[in-house]
């Protein structure tokens, strides 16, 4: 079994899983598993009040969540900063969502520019994926200080050498104009220059 498979193997058995991204090495469940994403919140001591963020491997993936896709969202899922470190804020259309949405008025959503972990994505769908640390600590570089910090022993943990943390970019795009609720990995001035185009 190689590592694509290693990784979408636990994830879809309801493992929790540490996988390196582009940007910070992050915790990964499946969607729908409730007990998966408790154990994610227990790892992270993270109150689980806070929803998580979802990846995913095309913006087919989006809207297959019942996302409204808004002009500002169409236009920067076109643009080159995708995939890559940014996340956009976008509510929903009226209809049909995963039940595992319920409740939620808004998601956060990025497409990783990460091929092993587009891969694994093309593999499982949507996952809901988090920085791995303790909440409210900077998130560790390496894959041994990760193991040692959190709450608990994840079902897998794949070992991507010294990934320097660099947050992604969020951008809201259910205002008018949109919004950078976190500046990360791209400046805002490069989304708000592009969108001007």
């Amino acid at each position: 079994m190689n590592k694509i498979e290693e990784i979408a193997t636990s994830l879809e058995g309801g493992g929790v899983v540490v996988v390196p991204t582009d940007t910070v090495y992050g915790l990964a469940v499946k969607p729908g598993d409730e007990a998966a994403a408790q154990r994610l919140y227990d790892l992270k001591s993270r109150p689980p009040r806070l929803n998580l963020p979802i990846m995913v491997a095309s913006k087919e993936d989006i809207e297959k969540l019942g996302v409204e896709v808004n002009e500002t969202a169409a236009k920067l899922l076109k643009s080159p900063f995708i995939p890559g470190a940014l996340t956009l804020i976008m509510g929903f259309k009226n209809g049909d969502r995963a039940p595992w949405l319920a409740g939620r008025e808004e998601v956060a959503i990025r497409i990783p520019n990460d091929e092993q972990l587009l891969a694994v994505l093309r593999k499982t769908g949507a996952l809901l994926v988090t920085s791995a640390n303790k909440s409210g600590n900077p998130t560790p570089t390496i894959i041994s200080e990760i193991l040692n910090e959190l709450n608990g022993t994840p079902d897998l943990a794949i070992d991507g050498g010294t990934i320097e943390v660099i947050p992604s970019t969020i951008i809201n795009c259910r205002t008018n104009p949109p919004r950078i609720e976190r500046e990360g990995k791209i400046p805002a001035v490069d989304l708000f220059d592009y969108l001007a185009e």
